[in-house]
């Protein structure tokens, strides 16, 4: 019976790192899904009404950018713009969609030539985004995000 009671009480002893729970702080937590976490994409792409009938990412992410170059070329094509010389340039925008929908222009990386030319280019392209239709901003895991991008316009004017 001796035997029984040692044996038991070794068992019991030896049994209780099987009960200890590890705690897991909420900071661990954080920190580990921050790492699998990849800030560079987005669930959904800003969008405008007109491309809800798409259906795949890439898609939507095509008829957004099809539908905002197209708004600035012809904001562009409205305005009278007079060169002394032929410009083909591509002008490289980088634009920001807020988490309200609101786009903004950040930057444009005009050559120096086309600016000689055409002086006022920046400001005719922060203009030419005020008239868009109503953006719906982009989604990263269910909340509506901000979202920057560039956007490569080939400006000609003869």
């Amino acid at each position: 019976m001796r035997q029984i009671c040692v044996f038991l009480l070794v068992i019991l002893l030896t049994s209780c790192e099987y009960f200890n729970v590890k705690k897991t702080s909420s900071e661990a937590i954080l920190n580990e899904e921050l790492q699998t976490f990849n800030w560079n994409d987005v669930d959904e792409y800003p969008t405008f009404a007109s491309c809800d009938s798409v259906s795949t990412k890439e898609e939507k992410q095509q008829c957004f950018t099809s539908v905002l170059t197209g708004h600035i070329f012809k904001y562009l094509q409205d305005e009278i713009i007079v060169v002394t010389k032929d410009v083909n340039d591509t002008i490289n925008l980088k634009l920001q969609v807020s988490e309200t929908g609101i786009i903004m222009l950040l930057e444009a990386k005009v050559d120096s030539l086309t600016i000689q030319e055409i002086p006022n280019i920046n400001n005719l392209l922060a203009k030419s985004l005020d008239g868009l239709p109503k953006i719906f901003p982009a989604i990263k895991r269910g909340q509506q995000v901000t979202t920057e991008f560039k956007l490569p316009i080939i400006i000609g004017v003869d």
